[in-house]
């Protein structure tokens, strides 16, 4: 009777007849309930879920478990801590008596589920998420503990279901902590099998360009007790969680090489490493693992060097027709009005060191990307304009360009070296400086044939990325270089007169709607403090450029324009100090006339999953070519309708800024630059787009649903 009372502290004896006979069936069907140590039940034809309990009843002051125990149909499974490709994992909430504490969930080692062309971790049957009580040295036997939580999780076979419910346990208070029943411990006792232990062995992971390769030495690893291997990374996105991880095993050690994801980024990562071994017994081990470089750079087997150096050589020459160039072309206008009336001897020369100046330009570009990339930092082509520093100072360098071209000042030949013999030696140095500034304004577009040569090439050894640049230098320089190698094309000018000059002033308005366009990118990227002074420093460009070409003009005490002139230029490097610290706006999530739904990894295989249509756009409000499409197709009436026939849900990627999810989209497609257009089919392997579109290329590719 005293343990029936400990129990139903509310039930009081009665010496009536009645009164025995409730007690004598309280006595009876108590210790059950109590032992049961569960709590009451969410039922669904998919899974049973329940709050259970490792003891019965508890003591004052102890440590024990409880558990959000699942019980699923066949076929149908749940999910670990990362769900994989898709899915979610369990989330529960606590109500909780004072002095009562739960910590957080010990997660099981899960398996993975494959379903068609997305993974997925987690269990199947039945599992316990084991979370640890403690309960409070003041709880009086006598009393009860009780429980309450609120639960929701999601429960998957060829759809997925999300499932909530409300839980009640209560566990009485007795002077000796008393175990639950036989069913409810065998269910922990599974959660303990799965249960991640250390690793009694030495682990390492090595970072390649599209591998992780994982590596475990020590006694006991050989290819009778390794049958099988899988690695669960604890973040989503390090390993492409459905691709096939390559086990190797010799005695001593064991390799798995892993295919990196598309969130993948350098730095410590934890998840655990499952073998299974000779006798068919699965074991979760823990690892905290921090990559390191590779030894050797991976070598793409997607393109053959020759396909890579010719398309480089055909992106070059085509990059000399994208508008990011269209700048350039004017200085180049300038400079071939200034070969008019000049020996043969003045013009080649004026082609060869523009070439020159291009091809140096590409070969420090490729060293530093080679070199970025050695530092474990992922960069792209047009890396630099995702610096608004950079911006600002091309905004500003364009802005004096045209000054120059409008007279305002010069700079003994000027900077194109336009309206000089370029038989002269600073004739020369405009046009060597002419070909450096034409790789720099080209960098934010990506001409055809560019892409896939500047994703393999910066992968494979360093010579063959020199030798791929150096090939789309010589692609973008040919076209002038040919005009000082022909000479009838130089005879063909008109003679020289005031056209020259005219033309020359003319060629100063393109400088400044590229500055106009660079201070609109570099809104996008600082915002307004970021605006306010890219603004200041061209009125201080502007004040220098007058003070320059006032002391040209032979004004008296020339020396007061020069101290001032200089004060403009400190001026301006204090302005870059202070922008490059400038913190980037935070981006608008409002609605856009193309209804683009933001681009997320998690998103987009959640979508794939689904078996819906998704077309990427990855663009950047510095890349030319992305506005030019976007503007003349993507937004267009046609293509919008076209989406809407076809279900096609259009995502978008800006990478204005720097971006490490957008950079290891494009990455795990060989790609490092802008634009990049992908549609992903129904259930169907992704299509990659041209970066020139029309609208009959971007509706003929949605039909390939049918």
């Amino acid at each position: 009777m005293k343990l029936l009372l400990s129990l139903c502290p509310n039930v009081r004896p009665d010496p009536s007849l009645g009164g025995f006979i409730i007690a004598l069936v309280l006595a009876v069907l108590m210790p059950a309930l109590a032992f049961a140590a569960e709590s009451n039940v969410q039922q669904s034809p998919r899974a049973t879920v329940s709050l259970v309990s490792d003891h019965a009843a508890v003591s004052p002051g102890q440590t024990l478990r409880i558990g959000l125990r699942q019980r699923l149909a066949p076929h149908w499974h749940t999910y670990w801590k990362n769900p994989g490709d898709a899915g979610s994992p369990p989330n529960i909430e606590f109500n909780l008596p004072e002095g009562v504490t739960v910590g957080e969930i010990a997660w099981p080692g899960p398996d993975r589920f494959i379903i068609g062309p997305v993974a997925s971790y987690g269990y199947e049957n039945e599992i316990v998420f084991p979370m640890t009580l403690s309960v409070p040295q003041n709880a009086r036997p006598g009393s009860q503990v009780v429980i309450e939580a609120k639960a929701d999780w999601v429960v998957c076979e060829k759809e997925c279901i999300p499932e909530e419910g409300k839980f009640r346990l209560a566990l009485p208070v007795a002077a000796s902590a008393r175990p639950a029943s036989a069913v409810i411990r065998a269910s922990f006792d599974l959660a303990d099998a799965r249960q991640p232990q250390s690793p009694p062995w030495k682990a390492s992971v090595i970072a390649g360009e599209s591998t992780l390769q994982l590596r475990v030495e020590g006694e006991g690893i050989s290819s009778r007790s390794v049958q099988s291997a899988l690695y669960f990374p604890e973040s989503w996105g390090i390993v492409d969680h459905v691709g096939k991880q390559a086990l190797e095993v010799e005695d001593g050690r064991l390799s798995l090489t892993l295919p990196k994801g598309q969130g993948y980024q350098p730095g410590p990562s934890a998840g655990l490493l499952a073998i299974t071994d000779g006798g068919g017994q699965k074991r979760w081990f823990a690892l905290a693992l921090t990559p390191t470089a590779a030894a050797a750079v991976e070598t793409p087997a997607s393109l053959p060097l020759w396909q890579m150096a010719a398309f480089a050589f055909l992106g070059g020459l085509i990059l000399n027709l994208m508008p990011c160039v269209f700048p350039v072309l004017a200085i180049k206008a300038a400079a071939l009005a200034g070969m008019s009336g000049t020996d043969r001897r003045a013009v080649r020369l004026s082609g060869v060191f523009y070439t020159l100046g291009v091809l140096a330009a590409f070969m420090a570009l490729a060293i530093a990307l080679l070199a970025v990339r050695a530092g474990g930092n992922a960069v792209g082509w047009g890396f630099q304009f995702q610096s608004p520093l950079f911006v600002a100072a091309m905004c500003w360098l364009m802005l004096a360009i045209g000054l120059n071209l409008s007279g305002v000042f010069e700079v003994g030949a000027s900077l194109a070296g336009a309206g000089q013999q370029l038989a002269q030696r600073k004739g020369h140095a405009g046009s060597f400086f002419t070909g450096l500034l034409a790789v720099v304004v080209a960098t934010p577009c990506t001409a055809p044939f560019m892409g896939a040569a500047i994703g393999s090439a910066l992968v494979a050894p360093a010579f063959v990325s020199l030798l791929v640049f150096a090939m789309m230098g010589v692609g973008l320089a040919l076209p002038f270089l040919l005009l000082g190698i022909v000479p009838a094309i130089a005879q063909s000018l008109p003679r020289p007169g005031l056209w020259m000059l005219r033309l020359r002033q003319a060629m100063a308005f393109p400088m400044y709607a590229t500055a106009a366009w660079l201070l609109w990118v570099l809104a996008q990227q600082a915002g307004e403090a970021g605006l306010r002074m890219a603004l200041a420093g061209m009125v201080l460009v502007g004040l220098v450029g007058w003070l320059v070409g006032l002391g040209q003009q032979g004004v008296k005490k020339s020396w007061w324009p020069r101290g001032v002139a200089l004060l403009g230029v400190a001026g301006l490097i204090g302005l870059m100090v202070t922008l490059h610290t400038t913190e980037p706006p935070q981006a608008s999530s409002g609605p856009t006339a193309t209804r683009a739904e933001p681009y997320s990894a998690e998103r987009l295989a959640s979508l794939r999953a689904e078996g819906k249509p998704v077309f990427v756009n990855m663009t950047a409000a510095w890349c030319i070519t992305c506005l030019v499409n976007e503007r003349t197709t993507l937004s267009t009436a046609a293509v919008q309708q076209s989406m809407q026939d076809h279900d096609v849900l259009y995502m978008k990627g800006d990478w204005t800024n720097r971006d490490p999810a957008i950079t290891a989209f494009l990455r795990s497609f060989q790609r490092d630059g802008l634009p990049f257009y992908v549609y992903y089919p129904a259930r169907k392997e992704p299509v990659v787009l041209p970066p020139v579109l029309t609208q009959a290329i971007v509706t003929d590719t949605f039909k390939l649903e049918q």
